[in-house]
């Protein structure tokens, strides 16, 4: 945080922003930067940590399989300069570790969390896992999503753990070496069972039906390179949505766009949701 904010003011006194005041925008991000307020509530018996940052419309980023909020750092300056964003982690999963997870259910307690926050609508961005649930609490819950951006989403997906455990094989080599750390750190804080039986829960699941129900705009973005959830399944999947505004596939990005691809990750999202 404190290297970010150096090379922060270092790189703008070379660009003459320091020369004078700062700008408006310039203050916002650091005020945002200083603000970030980590919380945990329990709602429907489960623990949900989440993080807050920006002002602004609410903005809610649901991260996927042994991920947890810390997958969107490379967003979330470029959001919280325009919404209040909430990175939550679900449950079983980095701050709200020890609950157990249950695909099934993880809609009804995202929507029970927004509910105890007075959040009556908001814009949902999810990753993988992350777009399964957003998907399902669109279609099942309407009056609380704006917008909808699913991330290489894990839906109609097929062929059982033997396709996702190659694709796992082959994206090994192309992750970028920044991410290892965060991905390794996350998937220790889930542990092996709850990581297992998310795997097994989200094999085994199916929207069908409910995908139909979705009305909310929706932007999908899949990573070109994306081996474990493949970008062919975009077609489909836009078929699908009755409500889809775009797809848009991130040329050289993997599985995780927001972290291999920001910039023209969130230039998409913001574009998007501020259309």
């Amino acid at each position: 945080f404190f290297a970010f904010l150096s090379v922060f003011f270092v790189s703008s006194s070379f660009s003459g922003f320091l020369s004078a005041s700062l700008t408006k925008r310039q203050k916002k991000l650091i005020f945002m930067l200083l603000h970030t307020e980590s919380r945990r509530v329990n709602v429907g018996g489960a623990i949900i940590g989440y993080e807050v940052s920006g002002a602004g419309p609410p903005l809610v980023l649901i991260h996927g399989l042994s991920g947890s909020g810390r997958w969107w750092r490379h967003n979330l300056v470029a959001f919280a300069a325009h919404f209040r964003v909430y990175t939550l982690d679900l449950v079983g999963f980095g701050a709200s570790r020890g609950g157990r997870f249950e695909l099934e259910r993880a809609a009804f307690f995202l929507a029970a969390w927004l509910e105890h926050l007075y959040i009556a609508r908001t814009h949902i961005v999810g990753h993988s896992m992350g777009g399964y649930i957003a998907a399902d609490l669109a279609a099942d819950f309407p009056h609380l999503v704006d917008r909808l951006v699913l991330v290489d989403p894990a839906l109609l997906l097929q062929g059982g753990i033997v396709p996702r455990a190659v694709g796992l094989l082959r994206a090994a080599p192309t992750l970028p070496l920044d991410f290892v750390p965060t991905l390794v750190y996350d998937a220790l804080r889930a542990g092996p069972l709850t990581l297992t039986s998310a795997v097994m829960q989200l094999l085994g699941g199916n929207l069908g039906e409910k995908l139909a129900r979705i009305d909310a705009p929706t932007l999908i973005i899949w990573g070109q390179r994306d081996t474990l959830v493949p970008p062919a399944l975009a077609e489909p999947l836009a078929k699908a949505l009755p409500a889809v505004a775009r797809v848009e596939v991130i040329a050289g990005a993997g599985h995780n766009p927001m972290w291999d691809k920001p910039a023209r990750f969130n230039q998409l999202v913001l574009e998007f949701l501020n259309a």
